[in-house]
């Protein structure tokens, strides 16, 4: 029986470890991102807003005194379907700063595990933008965040330096509203 050694991508076993304690300390800190993340929906009638953390918590609820006409059945379902929107916003926001601080497959992964993909995913989901264009724009803001950290040359679409004159980047005309459910 022959074994054969393969070189494991990355240098030497020093460089291994801290790349292995950096995505240990990275991921324990999804836990705290998801915290951070939050969603924000109204009705159409403007009588109710509210505010839920990825966890589905109640950070801020507003009803606007017509809410009262609504009735309490009426009221009711109104508040299950906003905060189920601003749930998707919240849950949506936290994957989003996930995929930025881990990278995309880590982020695919942590969907997969917690059975709860992320909403720009799900193709019965009315997020206003395809999952590809979802996909395309969430890797180039990780591009662009590697780009800002490395301190890097900015490279244009067809491989060449940026020119001065500006080219127009995706991330800064990209409208966060577009991902919204309630759309």
């Amino acid at each position: 029986m022959t074994i054969e050694h393969v070189p494991v991508g990355g240098g030497s076993t020093k460089d291994l470890i801290a790349q292995a304690r950096a995505r240990q300390d990275a991921l324990a800190s999804v836990d705290a991102l998801m915290a951070q993340a939050t969603g924000t929906a109204h009705d159409v009638d403007d009588t109710i807003e509210l505010t839920v953390d990825a966890r589905g918590k109640l950070l801020r609820l507003w009803l606007a005194p017509a809410a009262a006409n609504w009735g309490p059945d009426r009221l009711g379902s109104l508040l299950v379907e906003v905060a189920q929107v601003a749930m998707r916003e919240a849950v949506q926001a936290s994957y989003n700063m996930v995929a930025l601080r881990l990278g995309e497959d880590m982020t695919y992964l942590i969907e997969q595990l917690s059975g709860m993909p992320a909403p720009a995913r799900d193709p019965q989901a009315d997020t206003g933008i395809t999952v590809e264009e979802f996909q395309r724009r969430r890797e180039e803001r990780l591009r662009e965040t590697e780009r800002r950290t490395s301190g890097a040359t900015p490279r244009s679409r067809a491989g060449g330096p940026a020119d001065d004159a500006g080219e127009d980047d995706d991330l800064d005309s990209f409208d966060p509203a577009t991902l919204r459910s309630d759309r």
